[in-house]
């Protein structure tokens, strides 16, 4: 009975306005999950039993007994090999890659004494090595290495980290080239060119080698017409004149025909035309010269 009143001041403790769950890494480590492994029950059971490996981190927070910000869970290591080998991190749609090395916590009172570990892994969507960082962050908190312990559980913080306001830009643009690429793509244009058999960047831009292929052919051909026109005016020159024929033999040269010499040019044609009374009184004298 009384414990049962204890757990109901609990329930209502945790429902009040103002109550928060913020505990430090040495209270996690040297009171919860030393407390768990060693079988010791908590009056407060706030902090739930779970292998997280089996869900998507952004199920997480549905299924945390506790938490508004970082949810906390008890997981057992599952490792790949036995006791001896890896934990295996792996999740249905991804997996939990660590970054950096292992943090050592110590005690506030005692700076010498070590109560544990602290793992940061990151949450990729995808197969290794090439799955898609997330912004979702797990702390994995484990007692000191070399303890024999009862029982192989380890104490996980899962939290999502703060994003920048660029982040969330960039986010916010590759989502608007995502949506241009599918209206793209269900363009009856972008049918056609999957309908083709050929590649539409090899139609539409040749290649280099192409491209000079096609001007070599060109230029041939350019000198080849230039070759025959040069024949063809060289054939052209050669043609020689009609030569001249000399007589041979008995041959005789033909009489050469020669104008008949008007002797009295007065009675030339030309001359008549410009017949005139002056003229009329020359010829006397031009007969006389006539000789």
């Amino acid at each position: 009975m009384n414990c049962q009143s204890n757990s109901d001041d609990t329930t209502l403790e945790m429902e009040l306005p103002g109550f928060r769950f913020h505990p430090t890494e040495e209270e996690l480590l040297g009171f919860y999950l030393k407390n768990m492994i060693y079988g010791n029950k908590l009056r407060d059971d706030v902090i739930g039993f779970l292998n997280i490996y089996h869900h998507d981190p952004s199920d997480l927070p549905g299924l945390s007994k506790i938490g508004e910000r970082e949810w906390y869970f008890f997981v057992p290591r599952d490792r790949k090999h036995g006791n001896g080998g890896r934990p295996n991190r792996t999740t249905e749609n991804g997996y939990w890659k660590a970054t950096g090395s292992d943090r050592k916590i110590v005690s506030l009172s005692d700076p010498k004494r070590i109560t544990g570990l602290k793992k940061t892994l990151v949450f990729y969507k995808g197969r290794a090595p090439r799955g898609n960082k997330t912004d979702w962050v797990m702390n994995e908190y484990r007692l000191p290495d070399g303890c024999s312990l009862p029982k192989d559980i380890v104490l996980c913080k899962i939290y999502r980290k703060a994003t920048s306001l660029k982040v969330l830009e960039q986010r916010a643009a590759l989502e608007e080239e995502l949506k241009a690429t599918n209206t793209t793509t269900s363009s009856p244009l972008s049918s056609l060119q999957t309908i083709s058999f050929c590649n539409p960047k090899e139609d539409l831009v040749p290649s280099i080698s192409e491209t000079r292929e096609f001007f070599k052919k060109e230029i041939e051909e350019e000198k080849e017409l230039v070759e025959e026109k040069k024949d063809r005016i060289a054939k052209e020159n050669k043609v020689s004149p009609p030569s001249l024929h000399f007589p041979v033999g008995n041959e005789k040269l033909a009489e050469l025909q020669l104008p008949k010499i008007i002797n009295d040019w007065t009675q030339d044609q030309f001359w008549t035309q410009l017949n005139s009374p002056w003229f009329q009184n020359l010829t006397p004298y031009a007969n006389i010269l006539n000789f």
